[in-house]
């Protein structure tokens, strides 16, 4: 059974799920819950660890993957079916901890978010270095129920356009990225009028290594107490790099991201968004 996680979550989440990731990822080489544990993890329905790796070669993977299955299926690995499936109720009765466990604002909307770097990249060296360089990112912009009425009433919560400018337009599209602090927001201009979005963008970090200028431009629909339609692109230039988001393009380049309503379609609709890791209040705030 495939199963992908953010483990920043899982190493920190005080409940069964956090408990069984952290007694499978302590028996590999990444064993500090206070660092990363970030891998791919095999492991028996017993919690046994067949398997950790790092590496991002598919090929290398898929091998290690079968050989890992090969053994398993030798009975290398053999456990009590009747002990895991009494864990497994046991664990079915505990409480997940909120933290990590989000839910989209209950009568709000969710939004699929885009980034993807335009141009100015050397010629890669690598093929690894070739993906990172054609990557589209993705996320979720969460907007509450409130915050939809004031939208269908033809208004913008200054929130809303907070957590837009602060959490999602930035690139992610090489790894994690450092969200935007309040006094970064140089500029924030996103109006509402007749259906159309227009608005424009600057933020830049005090010394000056990291921005984005950008124009913004889209449509938005209501059907009674519902937005049926929610479309904006920031389209603009970009410039630095953050600790995780390394071999950015030299100089200003050229950056865009996309927002669509999501329709709960894709299973990815349902993830939390990164910003809101850990902090949802402050996230929405």
């Amino acid at each position: 059974m495939p199963v992908a996680i953010d483990q920043a979550c899982q190493r920190r989440q005080k409940d069964a799920e956090g408990d069984l990731y952290r007694s499978i990822a302590a028996q590999g080489p990444r064993s500090n819950f206070q660092n990363t544990t970030q891998g791919f993890y095999i492991a028996s329905p017993a919690g046994k660890l067949l398997l950790y790796n790092n590496n991002r070669d598919p090929s290398k993977l898929l091998r290690l993957m079968r050989g890992s299955l090969r053994e398993y299926e030798l009975g290398a690995y053999a456990f009590d079916r009747d002990k895991v499936q009494a864990e497994i109720d046991t664990a079915a009765d505990r409480k997940q901890d909120s933290r990590y466990t989000l839910q989209p604002p209950k009568g709000g909307l969710v939004v699929r978010v885009h980034a993807r770097v335009l141009d100015g990249y050397k010629e890669p060296e690598t093929e690894s270095a070739a993906v990172f360089q054609k990557a589209l990112s993705r996320d979720n912009l969460w907007i509450t129920a409130d915050e939809q009425a004031e939208i269908i009433a033809g208004r913008l919560p200054a929130a809303l356009k907070r957590r837009i400018a602060r959490y999602h337009l930035v690139d992610n599209t090489r790894g994690e990225p450092p969200m935007w602090k309040v006094g970064e927001i140089k500029n924030m201009e996103l109006d509402l009028e007749d259906g159309k979005l227009v608005g424009a963008v600057h933020l830049e970090t005090e010394d000056g290594t990291r921005g984005y200028k950008a124009e913004l431009r889209g449509n938005l629909k209501a059907s009674g107490n519902r937005v049926t339609e929610f479309q904006l692109v920031a389209l603009g230039e970009f410039f630095g790099e953050g600790r995780y988001t390394r071999n950015a393009p030299h100089g200003k380049f050229p950056f865009a991201v996309a927002f669509q309503l999501a329709d709960g379609t894709d299973v990815a609709d349902a993830v939390a968004p990164q910003g809101a890791r850990g902090w949802l209040d402050g996230y929405l705030k």
